[in-house]
């Protein structure tokens, strides 16, 4: 009785794990995808662009993510360690 009963909780459950598949959506490339072939630097909306950046130069973009780098820089962020003694 027991064993029956699970083989049968084990079946329901392989089932439900069988059927679990059936739901996934295709996941085809370049159906929505739209692709940009403009450079980083060319431009974005001025609502998303940081102050001190001009649209198209790209020294002036890579001296903006440099800065943004070294914000993120934990060493750069943090005092100088005094020294011991």
């Amino acid at each position: 009785m027991k064993n029956a009963r699970l083989i049968m909780i084990v079946a329901a459950a392989a089932a439900l794990c069988g059927l679990a598949a059936c739901g996934e959506s295709p996941q085809e490339v370049g159906v929505k995808h739209v692709k940009s072939d403009k450079p980083a630097h060319s431009g974005a909306q001025a609502a998303y662009s940081a102050p001190g950046w001009n649209a198209g130069d790209r020294a002036s973009w890579e001296q903006q993510i440099r800065t943004r780098g070294q914000g993120q820089n934990e060493y750069a962020r943090s005092p100088a360690a005094a020294p011991q003694q």
